[in-house]
């Protein structure tokens, strides 16, 4: 007599999710403002409109921009949006920070449209392994956001995962 192999796994009603999934579509550019200072340290308005005005906006289409000020200089608030009116008809999407900054700034950006609704009462499990870097913030977001509707959330793979969240029975 033959015996069926049964895929427990796939049979067991879990629902991955793949934080890997969320990483930001494009390249991931820098704008370091440093570049645009006098000195590598002042900003002065009129010479730097005018660097602004100058800068080759074009390189930036469809890409995704990072803007930083790697000095440790005083950037008036308005700098920081007189680069986003010039980049932002050309940039797929820009945020204030490193390019590492920018993949964080992302993943809770996408994690933030997620609707709760969507995962009522069912088992998760955030998956672990990944080949592009999934920011910690990350897995501390979606736990924090889909923690309310899960009937559990687990961390890892199908076949071998870590506990996290389990909904008690009293809870609704």
């Amino acid at each position: 007599m033959e015996e069926t192999l049964v895929n427990r796994v796939a049979n067991s009603g879990l629902v991955t999710i793949d934080l890997e999934a969320f990483y930001p579509e494009g390249e991931v550019v820098p704008f370091d403002l440093k570049d645009h200072l006098f000195m590598g340290l002042i900003l002065k308005e009129k010479e730097f409109r005018e660097a602004l005005k100058e800068h080759d906006w074009s390189r930036y289409a469809g890409k995704n921009l990072a803007v930083f000020c790697s000095a440790d200089a005083i950037i008036p608030m308005w700098a920081y949006m007189l680069v986003a009116s010039y980049a932002g008809a050309y940039a797929r999407d820009i945020a204030l920070g490193t390019p590492d900054q920018f993949a964080e700034i992302a993943y809770l950006k996408k994690l933030a449209a997620l609707d709760p609704a969507d995962y009522a009462g069912k088992r998760l499990v955030i998956k672990g392994c990944s080949d592009k870097p999934v920011p910690p913030s990350a897995y501390l977001e979606i736990t924090r956001r889909l923690q309310p509707v899960a009937q559990s959330i687990m961390f890892g793979e199908p076949c071998s995962t870590v506990p996290v969240y389990k909904k008690a029975k009293t809870e609704g």
